[in-house]
């Protein structure tokens, strides 16, 4: 029996997971002296790069000793929150990472919550202690107050706690102590996580907690041996989560050291191994032995909150951009998502047109940047959050959101907040004049608030949020006080136009950028949209005039990524993604249409 310990490492976005787990994967070893690696290497794909999250979980292992230590680096994303959940059924225990500054934050609580309730034991590890600012005894004591508010029980009360800066290789066990390497937490890891129970001997019985997909082999399944011994080659059933058994055969058996994947022959109970060969593998799926199938628990996943429609972009400048722009092709795409993405929901709802539900905005937006960077051409439409019958009242989801605000414009903020319906639970000084206030807010009024909240807060504000339940409808929230700056012509714009249109709000777009009829090219100023003509060039004469020559200066205009553009549209918009642009546009593209669809709808 080999010694395994595995344990996953949860926070919240942005205090340090991924660094930790780069330290751990260094300071063991499993990196040779002639491997060449990235920064956040467990950060494979483009976007985690670019943004410096985790989106998908991901796992590890490294040899410390004679021990194998499988680790599992989950997301720290309030939209990811049902991947945490699944992984933490996986682990025996838990590196639960917090920032020596910032302290208990919303998915902190989100998924200490998830890790108390399956009864998991805890090691608490305070991150960037080398920040100036940094309060590790505040934090320390915060951790303290939230196991205890949470019910957690007097072992899991009792946990140890590590000082760390994970970016610089420092890791101890008293604040006082000088230097330190991570030995400490490989040491408290093997010390305090339990080993895995199950036995090698008992009938097999493994489930899948996460999805991958191969173009050679076809799905793969990551999973944890509960019970009994797997080879390669061989014959298994699958216990399906509504009790349907399918037979299958383990055609690969793929085993997990550092950034590596490579092929083994068997593994035995309390590992974390993956499988080919099974086409209808799910999350929550238990693979089992033939003669004696005996299903897991299935897993439960939790519900998404929120709709976009992505359809085929029908726009004038269709088709030019993109190598994928049929709705056979979209859904093709979709539906390839939705083999690896459990969290996520897909319908068709009319010729072209596909309702995807998700968790949050971002995993939304995650999924059309990557459409985009394939080749893809396609539109979305404004998300709407899903209402839910309860009991015969209709509900809507709540968030938790904490917001971290320079004092003096803590006002104006409260001030937006109690138009959306939001209701203040707390707020609390946090030191170098910053303040920090929870709020409870219908998801719905989150909707395009973040690019408001940084013009009011001068780019200075933080705002995190958790999914919190549903509760009943709260009625109608204000949604964005101005209107748009609508282009009433096809063509390319001129800056002599753009000067003139300027006054008049703020612009998404530069100088010889294309337009057509219908598309939206700024912010009005006001609460009205504004028909206007950005390609008109100045009228020549043979008549010199004394201010002809005026230098033309333009205020750099507004970049509008796919996330802000999201949340700008309203109802009667639509956003056009292709590989190259992202344009904002009227449902209805003609003025004529518009006012038309205007008379019918109801007010």
């Amino acid at each position: 029996m080999q010694k395994i310990r595995n344990i996953a490492v949860i926070a919240h976005v942005d205090h340090g997971k991924t660094t930790l787990v780069d330290g751990l994967l260094e300071q063991s070893g499993t990196f040779g002296s002639h491997e060449q690696h990235d920064e956040r290497a467990m950060d494979s794909n483009d976007i985690e790069k670019e943004r410096g999250i985790t989106i998908l979980s991901k796992n590890t292992a490294i040899r410390y000793g004679d021990h194998k230590i499988n680790i599992i680096d989950t997301p720290g994303h309030a939209d990811f929150g049902g991947e945490v959940e699944r992984v933490l059924k996986m682990v025996d225990g838990v590196l639960v990472l917090v920032d020596a500054y910032e302290g208990v934050m919303p998915q902190t609580k989100f998924v200490v919550k998830k890790m108390l309730a399956l009864g998991k034991k805890p090691i608490v590890v305070i991150n960037k202690i080398d920040k100036p600012s940094a309060e590790p005894d505040r934090v320390v004591d915060e951790m303290f107050d939230l196991f205890a508010d949470m019910g957690a029980t007097d072992e899991q009360q009792d946990f140890p706690i590590i000082y760390a800066a994970a970016r610089d290789g420092i890791a101890k066990l008293d604040m006082s102590e000088e230097g330190g390497d991570f030995k400490c937490i490989f040491d408290t890891i093997i010390n305090e996580v339990p080993e895995p129970e199950g036995d090698a001997g008992n009938p097999l019985q493994a489930q899948v907690f996460t999805l991958d997909y191969d173009n050679y082999v076809g799905k793969i399944g990551i999973s944890r041996i509960f019970n009994g011994t797997v080879k390669k080659g061989d014959n298994v059933m699958l216990a399906k989560a509504d009790g349907e058994m399918v037979k299958g055969k383990i055609s690969k058996l793929i085993g997990f050291h550092g950034l590596n994947r490579m092929e083994i022959d068997e593994a035995e109970a309390g590992d974390i191994v993956a499988f080919a060969g099974m086409e209808t593998v799910d999350v929550g799926d238990t693979v089992a032995d033939p003669n004696n199938p005996v299903a897991l628990d299935p897993m439960h996943i939790e519900e998404p909150t929120l709709t976009v429609v992505f359809a085929v972009n029908d726009s004038p400048l269709a088709g030019q951009e993109g190598k994928h722009v049929t709705s056979n092709k979209i859904r093709e795409r979709l539906e390839f998502e939705m083999r690896t993405n459990v969290a996520m929901k897909l319908d068709t709802v009319g010729e072209g047109k596909f309702k995807v539900s998700g968790r949050g905005e971002l995993q939304i937006t995650v999924l059309a940047e990557n459409m985009r960077r394939e080749g893809f051409e396609f539109s979305i439409s404004r998300p709407e959050v899903i209402v839910k019958e309860i009991e015969g009242v209709k509900c809507e989801p709540f968030e938790h959101l904490v917001i971290d605000v320079p004092e003096d414009l803590s006002g104006t903020v409260i001030e937006r907040l109690g138009k959306r319906k939001a209701e203040m639970k707390s707020m609390l000084p946090m030191g170098s004049g910053f303040q920090r206030i929870e709020f409870e807010i219908p998801a719905r009024a989150l909707i395009g608030f973040r690019g408001q909240f940084l013009t009011d807060t001068k780019g200075e504000g933080v705002m995190n949020h958790s999914f919190l339940e549903f509760r009943p409808f709260s009625g109608s929230v204000e949604s964005r006080s101005y209107g748009a700056l609508v282009s009433m012509t096809d063509g390319e714009t001129l800056a002599f136009s753009l000067f003139g249109i300027q006054d008049r709000g703020v612009l998404y777009i530069g100088v010889q950028t294309k337009v057509y009829e219908g598309m939206i090219i700024g912010e009005h100023s006001r609460s009205n949209d504004l028909v206007v003509n950005p390609i008109k060039g100045k009228a020549q004469s043979n008549v010199r005039s004394s201010g002809a020559d005026e230098a033309i200066k333009l205020v750099p205009h507004r970049v509008m990524s796919l996330e802000r553009a999201l949340e700008w549209i309203e109802d009667d918009e639509l956003l056009e993604v292709t590989p190259e642009n992202i344009r904002i546009r009227k449902k209805f593209l003609t003025e004529n249409e518009r006012k038309r669809h205007s008379r019918k709808s109801p007010k």
